[in-house]
């Protein structure tokens, strides 16, 4: 009984860590692919709001506007730098790393 629970466990922790992995690696890659094509990406995610209202599921705003709101920066590469509300007073060259892991 006790080798059925600890390899049932056992499990359930494989399948979580996997899962993890995943979605970590899913969001690395939306980002990515966020900064690559952002039109392609903002209209997409208007289509996707569109969708979801109609079937009455609520959005944040597509600007990111939230109570915890991050701001982003164009750098001159074109390349976008976000800055968490407590980053706002640190050193320039650290922002940016936040948008990696979730």
């Amino acid at each position: 009984m006790e080798d059925t629970k600890t390899r049932r466990r056992l499990s359930a922790e494989k399948l979580a860590i996997s899962n993890r992995n995943y979605r970590r690696a899913r969001e690395r890659a939306l980002v990515k692919l966020s900064h690559l094509y952002p039109d392609t990406y903002k209209q997409l995610l208007a289509d996707e709001r569109k969708a979801d209202e109609e079937t009455g599921k609520k959005w944040l705003d597509i600007g990111g506007v939230s109570l915890l709101s991050n701001s982003s920066h164009r750098n001159t590469d074109g390349s976008l730098t976000h800055t968490r509300p407590d980053q706002t007073n640190s050193d320039s060259k650290t922002q940016g790393d936040y948008e990696g892991e979730a």
